[in-house]
């Protein structure tokens, strides 16, 4: 089968990483160590994917500006005590591997911090599997397009043969604003319903599911 794609794209949080529980409770937790009424679970999930200062800012709208930083602070060290607990999906690992080996070239785009992500890349072991990368505090948040056209910049590829791959309707309205086709996965942060609704090429319930897609199609 000719390759429909040269270039795919994952988002890393409750995409290949099964984070999105611990990234809610951080949320949840920071905000009560500033004495403030935590987010809904709901709330907290929707602004995953999103760059750290303005998730944090659209789960507490009504927090100061100038509290913002207290928050962000004690958001990372509530999810770094989680750290350890936090593991690759089932299948993760090896579906990158296969990808690899099957020629892709392939791509991280993530609301993470660079700090943050390298430290993720490195205990996965994942980290050399991955041709570029793009994190939040060095492009535009998403669903703005920037992440995605640098990464096809540099490999000098088009819409066309790129693919975008995330568990939010961020990564979808990110891959809608560059013009790249998307494939969602369920197992994540935003529900069914809402991946649906910004219309993918596919929705995956898990990684073995994504895996027999992408042989079939990509």
């Amino acid at each position: 089968m000719v390759k429909r794609f040269d270039l795919i794209v994952f988002d890393w949080d409750g995409t290949l990483m099964d984070s999105a529980g611990a990234i809610v409770a951080s949320i949840q937790a920071a905000a009560r160590d500033l004495d403030l009424e935590p987010p809904s679970e709901a709330r907290a999930r929707h602004v995953i994917g999103l760059g750290l200062g303005e998730a944090l800012r659209l789960a507490l709208p009504e927090l100061a500006e100038e509290r913002h930083e207290d928050l962000a602070e004690r958001y990372r060290h509530h999810y770094l005590a989680r750290d350890e607990d936090i593991v690759l999906f089932d299948g993760a690992a090896e579906l990158i591997r296969e990808l690899v080996e099957a020629g892709y070239w392939l791509a991280i785009a993530t609301g993470k911090s660079r700090r943050g992500l390298d430290r993720v890349l490195g205990s996965s072991g994942l980290g050399p599997l991955f041709h570029a990368t793009r994190c939040a505090d060095e492009c535009h948040s998403k669903p703005h397009p920037q992440m995605l056209e640098e990464l096809m910049r540099d490999f000098a590829v088009l819409p066309a043969t790129t693919l975008m791959i995330g568990d939010t309707t961020h990564d979808l309205q990110m891959a809608q604003n560059a013009g790249v086709g998307a494939v969602g996965i369920t197992h994540g942060a935003h529900s069914v319903e809402a991946l649906a609704a910004a219309n993918p090429l596919h929705l995956a319930g898990n990684i073995e599911e994504l895996r027999q897609w992408l042989g079939n199609n990509a």
